[in-house]
Order: structure tokens, then sequence, then C-alpha cells
């Protein structure tokens, strides 16, 4: 995803300056070591369920003062420092922005999201 690109496009919509003061955004990476402990990775595998992150942004733009979520994650196989999941949320205030991104952050991850580790 360009996030700057889509960015853009969101702000094409007609009703995006009335309803949005504040966009956050998510880019999550490969990470180069386990997270459990440090060991080097060679490769990530990952499997996104749409149908459940569909379900989750539903979710989410029915929190107070949230006007767009989008979402990418990708599946498939993939390298350290390759993009793994693009998260953008548009809303009105930071009281309400920067707690649905954390809730969309970890629903997704926690509920939508599968991966397994190669390590070296």
């Amino acid at each position: 995803m360009d996030i700057s690109k889509k960015i853009a496009e969101l702000k094409q919509d007609e009703n995006f300056a009335q309803n949005v003061g504040m966009i956050l955004v998510h880019n999550g990476v490969v990470r180069g070591t386990a997270r459990a402990d440090g060991s080097p990775v060679s490769k990530l595998e990952v499997q996104a369920d749409y149908d459940k992150i569909d379900s989750i942004v539903k979710d989410i733009e029915a929190l107070d003062g949230i006007y767009k979520v989008v979402v990418e994650a990708r599946s498939g196989i993939m390298m350290p420092g390759d993009d793994l999941l693009f998260l953008i949320v548009a809303g009105d205030i930071r009281e309400n922005v920067k707690p649905a991104l954390a809730l969309l952050l970890d629903r997704v991850k926690s509920e939508a999201v599968s991966k397994k580790e190669y390590l070296v």
C-alpha cells in the first residue's frame, strides 16, 4: 500500500473534512528476530483471514468519532524488512482515534492473522 496515495484517496471523499481531524497509520514490518527470544528469523509465513478483517473494520468504524478504517494485511512468505500490515484510522479527535487504532491493531493481530516464524 502506498500510504500517501491511500490518504489522498480518502481526502477525496466530500465528507472527509467535516469528519476527520486526525489520521493514524500503522505499518507493520517483518522483524529479523523472533519476539520470544531474539533468535534470527529467515522468513515468516503469514495467513490473513480477510472475512474476519472485514468484520473487525466494521466494528471499529462503528466506534464514536471514527470515520474510515483501511486495512491491508498480506499473506504468504515474507522476509525480514517486508511490509506485512497496514492500518489507517481516520476520525474526529485523538481521544477517539488513538484507542481505535490500538483496538484495531490488537484485534487484527489476535483474531485475523496467523504467523509462523522460520529461524535461521
